[in-house]
């Protein structure tokens, strides 16, 4: 138990199940616009006050939270495939082949992410939950890529893949079955990270207008309301948002962390 983030996990594990279950402890329907309340502090009727637009928080933080995870989630997803997918191809290939596929993904990354997502963005011009999810997955597998193709590169030369080779294994058979379940554990971390920046970054591109439209709930596009709220007066529309994402990326850093540990010391015993 020592070392292990039991309360970020358990703080974590609230945070979720309140988003998946936010019909039952919402208070308020988090899209009615209640113009005779908007920029109410939080009381009894509003525990944690309405937004500029006489949005209830409270229940907009479970709704739009499920929302922003379903972002992260989605985003992790197609990120990891892609990894595993080009490392795979990338570890299996020839030298000349390796180092093509390498170098391109070293422009890539050279490139500032958000500026990536910004130019996809802009290409594919959709901004709904599973365009934001599509642009963010296609910009977030670089890193986690190279880790993928070390690995490979590693296991190739196993037994068990020689062995499938000559019995006629194709690449996805062989990728699947006897290279991903021992390279898995390895970036696991990695998965929760690339969950905890989906989040980040569709919070910071509804901060810059280019996330979800206006009438999508989201952690971030509720803070993209920040600049109203601070000519208000109204502290806890950004404050409290603020802190249920920041916590929620916490608790998903530390267990990344622990995670990459784990990996690690079992990378050393071996």
């Amino acid at each position: 138990m020592r070392g292990r983030p039991i309360f970020a996990a358990a703080l974590l594990a609230l945070i979720l199940l309140g988003c998946l279950c936010c019909e039952l402890i919402m208070t308020k329907d988090p899209t009615y616009l209640d113009l005779f309340h908007h920029t109410h502090p939080p009381d009894r009727e509003f525990w944690f006050g309405t937004d500029t637009m006489g949005r209830d928080i409270f229940s907009m933080i479970w709704y739009g939270g499920r929302v922003s995870l379903v972002i992260g989630v989605l985003s992790a997803a197609l990120s990891t495939l892609i990894a595993i997918l080009l490392g795979g191809l990338s570890g299996l290939a020839p030298d000349p082949l390796d180092r093509v596929i390498t170098r391109g993904v070293d422009l890539l990354f050279s490139i500032p992410s958000l500026l990536l997502v910004i130019l996809i963005r802009a290409i594919l011009g959709r901004s709904g939950v599973f365009g934001i999810s599509l642009v963010i997955g296609l910009t977030g597998w670089f890193s986690m890529m190279k880790v993928v193709r070390t690995e490979v590169r590693q296991l190739r030369n196993s037994e068990y893949v020689i062995a499938a080779r000559c019995m006629g294994g194709g690449f996805f058979h062989i990728l699947k079955n006897h290279l991903t379940p021992n390279f898995i554990p390895s970036i696991m971390f990695m998965v929760v990270m690339n969950v905890r920046n989906a989040i980040v970054m569709e919070s910071t591109l509804s901060f810059l207008g280019l996330g979800l439209p206006p009438e999508v709930i989201s952690w971030g596009s509720m803070l993209s309301l920040s600049e109203n709220a601070l000519t208000t007066g109204g502290w806890w529309i950004i404050l409290i948002p603020g802190a249920f994402l920041v916590t929620t990326l916490l608790c998903m850093t530390a267990l990344g962390d622990h995670l990459r540990q784990t990996a690690n010391r079992k990378e050393s015993y071996l």
